[in-house]
């Protein structure tokens, strides 16, 4: 028989047969990986650490990472400008040791993905290139719940092409009464106005609400419409298992700093489909990187771009911002995007439990897809009244509970397979619980 559970602050002992005492027995059966990463310790409450639930914020800091940076950094100290060949990771190669593990993060081949600058400037230079609007061809499709940056990447997109954003840019909406999207909303209207679509531009999982959409179904759809799809996975890439390459995705961006725990502003990629590649045809804006790598030194005037996606690069890689990077891919390749898929779907499906039970008689509302297919790790919560900032806050300052808040009125909890566990889930949804008060019958 399973005894009392001692919490990790030592004081007192837990019963088993409570929810917390439940929620130390998953986490002995189904440990993740949080030994490999820090934890901030908590800024209220009776735990030592924080219960962190906004890693699809940022994501924490893997232990490795210190001594990994700083291990480059003593490469320059020693070698100076001979670093770039004859560092223990020589600097001018460096940008290809993170290719392959980004490539099968994603689900694409080596030739297809590369890590290089941030996300919203990646979506930029990949519009350059596939965003072609012609004729009644002009018309760029997202969601209407896109992160803001997506939102003005689009328009300034069209108004760099002349055209009105107003009338350029489509933004799907639920349905009435509903807060995700349906699949069959998005493709039904790209068989009904598809002709007139240049660009599908959606976010993989979507960073309000953590709807996860069918990435495959609608890039069928859009491209079976004329259209060029692309997807924006900074929520996605690190939290649900991807192939970009097989769903016949154009291209894609993601950033790292969230669930790929690279720190934060840290280096975004790029898939671009091999179709495309060594495309003469394909505009693309180009820069010394841009050029292949075994005439780079020769100085002609005039690029050589390999037929990778590579040809996308424009300046020379910073090296200490891609050693974090590295480091995160490593931790994926050792862990593995299935493994991690199946614990997400064990915790966030415990975490929606517990989430049940507050929000039953409170003024709260899970606004998430129900269905595990149609979601990530993220459980965004719409609050009845005040601030979501305010309840955040509370959380942090009163339970040592970190979740994020999009204002005004959604509070978004992550449990992040990797480091986070069922006891972070538990202390979450009892701060919600005694924080936001009952109504009253």
């Amino acid at each position: 028989m399973v005894g009392p559970h001692r919490d990790v602050t030592g004081e007192r002992d837990t019963p088993v047969h409570t929810p917390e005492g439940e929620a130390y027995r998953l986490d002995e059966a189904d440990p993740g990986h949080r030994h490999l990463f820090h934890v901030p310790p908590a800024d209220g409450g009776s735990h030592p650490e924080s219960a962190y639930l906004a890693g699809n914020s940022l994501g924490l800091q893997p232990r490795a990472t210190r001594a990994e940076l700083l291990a480059d950094l003593d490469a320059w100290q020693r070698l100076g400008v001979e670093g770039h060949l004859e560092a223990e990771r020589a600097w001018l190669p460096y940008h290809e040791l993170l290719t392959a593990p980004a490539a099968r993060l994603v689900g694409a081949r080596p030739a297809e993905t590369v890590v290089m600058n941030s996300l919203t400037v990646n979506l930029h230079l990949m519009m350059v290139s596939f965003y072609r609007p012609a004729g009644a061809r002009t018309r760029i499709v997202i969601e209407d719940a896109a992160f803001p940056s997506d939102s003005y990447a689009v328009r300034s997109q069209a108004r760099f092409h002349g055209l009105d954003p107003d009338d350029t840019v489509v933004r799907l909406r639920p349905r009435p009464g509903e807060d995700a999207l349906r699949t069959e909303d998005v493709t039904g209207y790209l068989a009904a106005e598809g002709d007139r679509v240049a660009l599908v531009l959606l976010g993989g999982v979507n960073y309000l609400t953590g709807e996860l959409l069918d990435i495959p179904a609608i890039t069928a759809a859009g491209r079976a419409a004329g259209a060029v799809v692309g997807w924006d996975l900074a929520h996605a890439v690190g939290n649900v298992p991807l192939a970009l390459h097989d769903w016949d995705v154009d291209f894609a961006a993601w950033c790292s700093y969230k669930y790929l725990n690279s720190g934060p502003g840290a280096l975004a990629g790029v898939f671009v489909h091999e179709r495309h590649l060594g495309d003469p045809d394909l505009p693309r804006f180009e820069g010394w990187w841009s050029t292949a790598a075994a005439t780079r030194f020769e100085m002609t005037p005039v690029s050589r771009p390999p037929a990778t996606v590579e040809a996308w690069q424009i300046s020379n890689p910073p090296i200490f911002a891609m050693g974090p990077v590295r480091t995160s891919l490593e931790l994926f390749d050792a862990v593995g995007m299935p493994a991690l898929r199946a614990r997400s779907l064990r915790l966030t499906g415990w975490l929606e439990q517990l989430l049940d039970e507050v929000t039953a008689d409170r003024p709260l509302r899970v606004v998430t897809p129900r269905d595990p297919a149609r979601r990530g790790c993220q459980l965004s919560v719409r609050i009845g009244a005040g601030s979501a900032a305010e309840l955040t806050k509370r959380l942090r300052h009163e339970h040592g509970v970190i979740a994020d808040a999009r204002e005004p009125d959604v509070v978004r909890f992550a449990p992040v397979p990797l480091y986070s566990t069922y006891h972070d889930c538990w202390r979450a949804a009892a701060a919600l619980a005694a924080t936001v008060g009952q109504v009253s019958s």
